[in-house]
């Protein structure tokens, strides 16, 4: 490999030639190898920082065009264009485990943009820190950067839930009128139609779509503009709200300012909030995924009231064996997003004087929980939910043997004794109704007057 000279405040270092990242980056390659490789900063932060780098040139341009000339302006824009394409994507080698500030990411993107740009300009036209880092700090890009990658994250999330509650609302319509037996705490309870079963499924998914759009509402307030403590030093009047303005037209999101910019730099409250959403639509996933893999169950031994498809071999031992696949990586990623919640919650709460500095972790495991349960809602929903059927004998024959029906009896001959006529029926095997005459509770005819499971629903 060969190597270039990059200098910085703090003397040379040597930089691999065919890398735009200068001398700040090579620096914080060096001294935080921790992940190298593996746990990079996410691709969405280097995204939201491309698009927060063109829209505070084109800010600069606006309200300091003796130094921010149009040359320069267009280097940066194109740069960033680039990197939003994808076509740098190997120039961003910097670990999630660095300064909490992410300073040096920060850095990372100003000098790729710079010297990428100089190579457009065809002339050492743009500084890191001078031009592109123009009216801004670490301190509040950053933060603004975990936003806007947040955010979208969430629309792309939502955008999964959506697909998911949709082949709910099909599944529940195919299955209006499929009685079946209801359960409580593991045990018999009286009849079900399985589409209101899926409609208890299809509703937590509408409740999570509100608390989503609900939660992205104050990520969408940013930082840009309070510079390094907040008070907007060195960046000139209106620079965040223009910057903002100019980032909800590149993203199509409906970005703001923050009002208070000590608050945006050091509160991570907006985050811990967004992803409770998540936590709590995980919640609901880990639900429905573990009803549809006991509903499946078997399919012989279990309870085998639904089908779901058969993907690939469920043992390398037990020929024929198929298994609940796509519920368990569903319930595996909801146990994931409950764990990053904590980090979420403790990272959150490091906001000490004016930053806080567990910012990239943060970003991180919020990033990662959106991911992963967009990825994961639309592989059920495909692979599992658009291919279950009722199996309706087993519903029916369930339902007939249950002996929770009993309770359609209890207005006529009263609790205690419809209680006693389910013992005697469990104790003796014997149905419902023989139970019930046996013990002299109804006649024949009574029985069958009173008994009518489909009205139980």
């Amino acid at each position: 490999m060969t190597y270039r000279t990059e200098h910085d405040s703090m003397g040379e270092v040597r930089v691999p030639a065919d890398r735009y990242w200068g001398a700040q980056t090579e620096r914080s390659r060096n001294n935080f190898p921790i992940g190298a490789g593996r746990e990079n900063m996410p691709e969405e932060i280097i995204r939201a920082f491309a698009v927060l780098k063109k829209a505070a040139a084109l800010a600069n341009r606006e309200l300091k065009p003796a130094k921010m000339t149009a040359e320069k302006c267009d280097a940066i824009r194109q740069a960033a264009e680039e990197i939003l394409a994808g076509k740098l994507d190997g120039h961003f080698p910097l670990v999630v485990w660095q300064t909490g500030s992410g300073t040096q990411s920060n850095m990372n993107m100003n000098e790729v943009i710079a010297n990428r740009g100089n190579e457009i300009a065809g002339q050492k036209l743009l500084h890191p820190n001078d031009d592109v880092n123009m009216s801004q700090s670490s301190n509040d890009t950053f933060p603004t950067a975990m936003h806007i990658a947040a955010a979208e994250a969430m629309e792309r999330t939502g955008a999964a839930l959506t697909r998911l509650k949709d082949e709910l609302i099909r599944l529940e319509k195919e299955n209006a009128n499929v009685l079946k037996c209801g359960r409580t705490h593991l045990q018999d309870a009286t009849p079900i139609l399985f589409s209101q079963e899926i409609s208890g499924w299809r509703s937590s998914l509408e409740k999570d779509e509100e608390l989503l759009k609900m939660a992205e509402k104050p990520l969408l307030s940013l930082a840009l503009g309070g510079t390094a403590v907040g008070t907007g030093l060195n960046a000139p009047a209106g620079f965040g709200s223009l910057s903002a303005a100019k980032i909800a037209e590149e993203t199509g999101l409906p970005f703001v300012t923050a009002e208070n910019k000590f608050h945006a730099l050091t509160s991570k409250d907006e985050m811990v909030f967004a992803h409770g959403a998540l936590k709590a639509l995980a919640a609901d996933l880990m639900k429905i995924a573990n009803d549809v893999r006991w509903l499946a169950s078997g399919p012989r031994l279990g309870l085998g009231e639904i089908t779901i498809p058969e993907n690939e071999p469920g043992s390398s031992i037990m020929p024929g064996k198929v298994n609940p696949t796509q519920c368990e990586q569903v319930t595996m990623v909801a146990a994931q997003v409950m764990g990053n919640d904590v980090t979420v919650g403790i990272a959150a709460s490091q906001g000490n004087f004016e930053l806080n500095v567990f910012m990239p972790v943060c970003a991180y495991n919020f990033l990662q929980s959106a991911r992963l349960l967009a990825e994961s809602m639309d592989s059920f929903r495909e692979r599992c939910v658009s291919g279950i059927q009722a199996n309706r004998e087993k519903m029916q024959e369930n339902v007939e043997r249950s002996l929770m029906l009993v309770t359609a009896l209890s207005p006529k001959i009263g609790y205690e004794n419809a209680a006693k006529t389910a013992q005697t029926a469990h104790r003796e095997g014997l149905s419902l109704r023989e139970a019930c005459v046996k013990l002299g509770f109804l006649t024949e005819e009574e029985f069958d007057a009173a008994y009518h499971p489909e009205e139980m629903v």
